[in-house]
């Protein structure tokens, strides 16, 4: 027989294990800290790249793209080479898609923390970083698809199908999404607005929980979990409907994170059926994951390796029952916007990415540096803390979720709000938030354990960077095309296969889209809606900078409890002028939608100098800085075009008058501050943000006025 010798390469493998530690600790840290701050919110320091909304989306991308996105290339760099019996495509694109990366991934952090976001969940970097996000994932592409095609296996192995599906899916997502219009080299609006905007981010949020923290941990699934258990996977039929069905149905199910909201009632109604429908497959994978084991539970309680697969297995099933269920409407009804929606998040993260992630690197690096692990002890005590971490995380956000609900919607025997105050419930769940913290650095306290239990294990160790293989080329395929043979057919046609997968994940995906082209037209139009003004505008964009959706919503959901707390329930026609949406996905404060005219100016500035002077007992953050800070206007002529461009109707000349109307508005906002004792001069931070803040929900309350 015909053997073709070739050398596997380690180093690109080495390279991303190392980065997956250096991130996992950074990420989670940071992940601490924030949620330490929301008790003590000193902890700022009163530095405005310290604050918790700078903070939070730091640490959400540094856990998704860092930590987890390394772990995925680790993983698919080590199994792909494999299960194809060939060294990557190409070694050059290999580093370029570390390095790139990498890259990525300080730019995020830079750009984060100095207030320079789309503010867009999970896609809040900024136009020149996405283009680079998308050059150096098809570069990984390319990488991928070029090994497939190369391969020597007849085959294509299950866990290669999920590497494709991530990369097409994760392509068109990223792409769609973050289509923007540049104002500046570092600012762009979204070209989609309100509703528009809604129903892509989250056909692209809820996708990219999908298809980058859930498809590529399949395939690791399915690769490291039959090697460590040294069992096939438990039923290839299986793996075949798991597959399938899966990436079909995931793509239509994201309109379910806007159930009550101002999109068409046809689309929430489209994301939870697709939702309900999800359950099956996910529990199809997991089930198949599961009992790839069988026969060797007896050694799961010595293998710190099955342990951590096991319970990372387990909270991929817990965490796709819990899904669907809180796509259930009466059930959305008490979650949405509350820690209940964090503890399901990190259910999933903390135990499915984070314990298939740590399995991995257990399996791996004994294997590349050709040696023992250093302690087993040490890589149990890791899984039991990390284990607890996890429960003292997730209990009391479950607890904590439920508590904010129901006291948000309580009523009296005389029919008023029982919890009027929003900061009543922000202070009785003060002991959950403590709890979590807690939680969150046990399960830190796991990564570093990890880390010098790994460290230590590549010390005693000896790495090749070059691992001699050898395989016989592959032969042509014989199998005839049957019922029966159909897919096996597919696993021998690599650029087939990944094109049917682009199908499958393309039909939810346009079906839901497309209409949102329409929508724009379908919207009942308000005719007392107009245009933000200048300052604004801009106050709209300090707003962004500093993440104040983060914490505040600004959508009024149309029950009883929510009209009385904060106002007339949001309509579809308010938000035609957003770009981008702003609707928030988590309240840790109350919702501003209706918060203009409600406060005086005075009371907004008094609130941003120290939020306690003005609630005490709040455990929002000072920001001094907007007291300070010159508003940054130069940019207004561009913005103001580009607004024009994306069908805001301002006249076409305006940009020309607009620094006259603002130093005139700002001048009202400081005369009237100065009546209160308070001087401010009328180019600062501060004097845009309270005219933005006057402005929400004011133009539906004027058309009301009028109405009378």
């Amino acid at each position: 027989m015909n053997v073709e010798k070739f050398n596997y390469d380690n180093q690109i493998v080495k390279l991303f294990l190392i980065a997956t530690i250096v991130w996992g600790i950074v990420g989670l840290l940071v992940g601490v800290i924030i949620a330490t701050q929301l008790y003590i919110p000193e902890l700022n320091l009163g530095l405005s790249f310290t604050t918790f909304g700078r903070l939070r989306p730091l640490h959400t991308n540094a856990a998704i793209f860092a930590f987890v996105g390394n772990a995925i290339y680790t993983g698919v760099y080590y199994s792909l080479q494999r299960i194809t019996k060939a060294r990557m495509f190409s070694d050059v694109l290999s580093k370029i898609n570390f390095w790139g990366w990498q890259l990525i991934i300080v730019l995020a952090a830079v750009t984060l923390v100095t207030g320079i976001t789309t503010s867009k969940e999970y896609a809040e970097l900024e136009w020149p970083i996405d283009i680079l996000i998308a050059l150096v994932w098809v570069v990984f592409g390319v990488n991928m698809i070029g090994t497939l095609v190369k391969r020597r296996e007849k085959h294509i192995y299950v866990a290669a199908w999920f590497y494709i599906s991530t990369f097409v899916t994760v392509a068109v997502l990223h792409i769609g999404n973050s289509i923007e219009l540049p104002v500046t080299f570092l600012k762009s609006y979204s070209v989609y607005a309100g509703v528009q905007d809604a129903l892509v981010q989250w056909w692209y949020g809820h996708n990219a929980v999908a298809f980058f923290l859930t498809t590529p941990f399949l395939g690791l699934m399915y690769y490291f979990l039959p090697k460590a258990a040294n069992r096939p996977i438990f039923s290839y039929k299986l793996s075949i409907l798991h597959f399938w069905t899966l990436i079909f149905i995931y793509i239509w199910a994201g309109p379910h994170h806007l159930l009550y909201s101002a999109v068409p009632n046809w689309a929430q109604s489209l994301g939870t059926v697709f939702s309900i429908m999800l359950w099956m497959p996910s529990w199809g994978g997991m089930l198949n994951g599961l009992l790839t084991l069988r026969g060797a539970w007896d050694r799961v309680r010595d293998n710190p390796v099955l342990k951590f697969f096991v319970i990372g297995v387990t909270a991929y099933g817990m965490s796709t029952f819990e899904g669907p269920m809180l796509s259930l409407k009466n059930v959305n009804a008490l979650a949405h916007f509350t820690d209940w929606i964090l503890a399901h998040v990190h259910v999933g993260t903390l135990g499915w990415n984070g314990f298939m992630t740590f399995g991995m690197l257990y399996w791996l690096v004994p294997k590349l540096w050709k040696t023992d692990l250093y302690s087993k002890k040490l890589a149990n005590v890791h899984f039991w803390i990390g284990t607890l971490g996890m429960v003292v995380w997730v209990i009391p956000m479950w607890w904590s979720g439920i508590t904010q609900s129901l006291m948000w919607k309580e009523f009296t025997p005389l029919g008023l709000l029982k919890y009027p105050n929003f900061l009543e419930t922000v202070l009785q769940i003060v002991p959950m938030y403590i709890m979590r913290s807690i939680g969150g650095l046990l399960y830190l306290t796991g990564i570093l354990i990890a880390s010098y239990n790994l460290f230590k294990t590549m010390g005693k160790g000896s790495f090749t960077a070059e691992e001699a293989a050898e395989a016989a080329p592959r032969g042509p395929v014989t199998e005839k095309l049957q019922y029966g043979m159909i897919h096996r057919y597919l696993e021998s046609k690599a650029i087939l296969f990944t094109v049917l997968a682009l199908v499958a994940i393309l039909i939810g995906g346009l079906v839901e889209i497309i209409p949102t082209y329409l929508v724009k037209s379908n919207i009942p139009t308000i005719a007392s809606v107009k245009p933000y003004t200048p300052l604004e505008l801009e106050g709209r964009d300090i707003y962004i900078s500093n993440a104040c959706n983060s914490c505040h919503s600004q959508l009024v959901r149309p029950f009883r409890s929510e009209v009385e707390r904060y106002g007339e329930y949001s309509k579809a026609g308010e938000f035609v002028y957003d770009h981008p949406f702003l609707w928030g996905s988590k309240r840790t404060g109350p919702d501003l939608h209706r918060i203009g005219k409600k406060y005086s100016n005075m009371w907004h500035y008094l609130h941003m100098e120290n939020p306690r002077s003005m609630s005490p007992g709040s455990l929002m953050p000072p920001y001094p800085w907007l007291l300070e800070n010159k508003l940054d206007d130069s940019n207004l002529k561009a913005k103001i075009s580009a607004m024009r461009t994306l069908g805001v109707p301002y006249e076409e000349g305006y940009e020309e008058v607009a620094h006259a109307e603002m130093a005139q508005q700002a001048e009202t906002i400081v005369n009237d501050l100065l009546d209160n004792g308070i001087v401010v001069e009328p180019d600062k931070e501060i004097v845009a943000l309270i005219a933005y803040l006057q402005r929400l929900g004011t133009d539906i309350k004027a058309e009301v006025a009028e109405n009378k």
